[in-house]
């Protein structure tokens, strides 16, 4: 293309990509991420403890939005219930439909944008080890946050444990909030959509979405505002890394011997190149073809094989004359 490309998200594959070698990847990085926020669950204690920390921090910066975004949410179902919705699908399924159509239409940057979300999430799996960290939904209620995804439980699939479907609370670690991976995810999007989108439409959609994500984060008491600005650093430090990852890759699969080598072409024991493997002709000798293609104007002039050709010219009455 013309115009120069942000490193990491462009990037010619070195091989074809199949979609039953990129799925299983991805499915296991996906995989990976589930596992690592549910085992890594950390302590309940300092996790609350993290938790009023960072709520201290943005009041001292007056970045504490997630309270008066918290209490419209509640009061007002018609903005709680689709925020709710939102949550709760659209980072499982934005993200992946973009895969798709990455890999099914910009082949050529897929796999630098599949690197880029998979480095920045087990970035992110990092920072739910070291950080484990409590929403203000799942502090005291003397702090004024309301969880409204318990409050509206009764009109979608989740109950009051974070976004997973009733009775699957037990599966995902709810003290995994810092750094925030919804936020992280929709930035994806939003860059992807606004690079490659092609159309006004793709790129609005690529501004609104990750925005719109970070107000539903807070105003759903799932995460604070400095938990959004940790998704976008891991996003960024995933995109730095992002070219360091394709090269080691690359470093790796040069190493890794092919699984079926072309057979190399044998010559002859002299090594002849020909094509005749060593078999050649005589200056003097021509091919069955050639000897066909002469044999027959010197029969039709009375000249046998042996013949020598009749002479023309000065030679023709040399050969004419009678011998002395």
């Amino acid at each position: 293309m013309p115009h120069t490309e942000t490193p990491g998200t462009e990037g010619t594959p070195a091989t074809r990509l199949r979609w039953w070698t990129e799925l299983p990847l991805i499915l296991l990085v996906y995989a990976c991420y589930s596992a690592g926020r549910l085992l890594v669950r950390g302590d309940v204690t300092d996790a609350v403890n993290h938790g009023l920390a960072i709520l201290r921090i943005e009041q001292a910066l007056y970045l504490n939005a997630e309270y008066p975004l918290n209490r419209l949410f509640t009061r007002e179902p018609w903005l709680g219930i689709p925020a709710d919705f939102w949550y709760a699908s659209l980072h499982y399924l934005v993200t992946p439909a973009l895969l798709v159509w990455l890999f099914r239409s910009r082949a050529v940057r897929f796999r630098a944008a599949r690197t880029w979300l998979m480095t920045s999430t087990f970035i992110g799996l990092i920072g739910f080890t070291l950080l484990p960290t409590c929403p203000p939904r799942l502090l005291d209620a003397s702090h004024g946050f309301v969880d409204t995804m318990a409050q509206y439980s009764s009109y979608g699939w989740w109950a009051g444990e974070a976004s997973a479907p009733r009775g699957l609370g037990g599966l995902t670690n709810q003290y995994a909030a810092m750094p925030s991976l919804h936020v992280g995810w929709a930035l994806w999007c939003g860059v992807i959509l606004w690079r490659h989108g092609g159309t006004r439409l793709a790129r609005i959609a690529g501004v609104i979405y990750p925005l719109v994500t970070v107000v539903v984060v807070m105003g759903t008491a799932n995460h604070y505002f400095l938990d959004a600005v940790a998704g976008a650093a891991v996003m960024g430090a995933g995109l730095l890394l992002t070219p360091v990852v394709l090269r080691t890759t690359d470093r790796v699969k040069a190493l890794v011997p092919p699984r079926f080598a072309p057979a190399p072409v044998t010559s002859s024991a002299s090594g002849s190149p020909i094509v005749s493997d060593g078999c050649q002709t005589s200056a003097g000798e021509q091919f069955p073809g050639q000897r066909q293609q002469q044999l027959e104007p010197r029969l039709a002039s009375g000249t046998g094989p042996g013949d020598s050709p009749p002479a023309r010219g000065e030679d023709a009455e040399t050969a004419a004359a009678p011998a002395r």
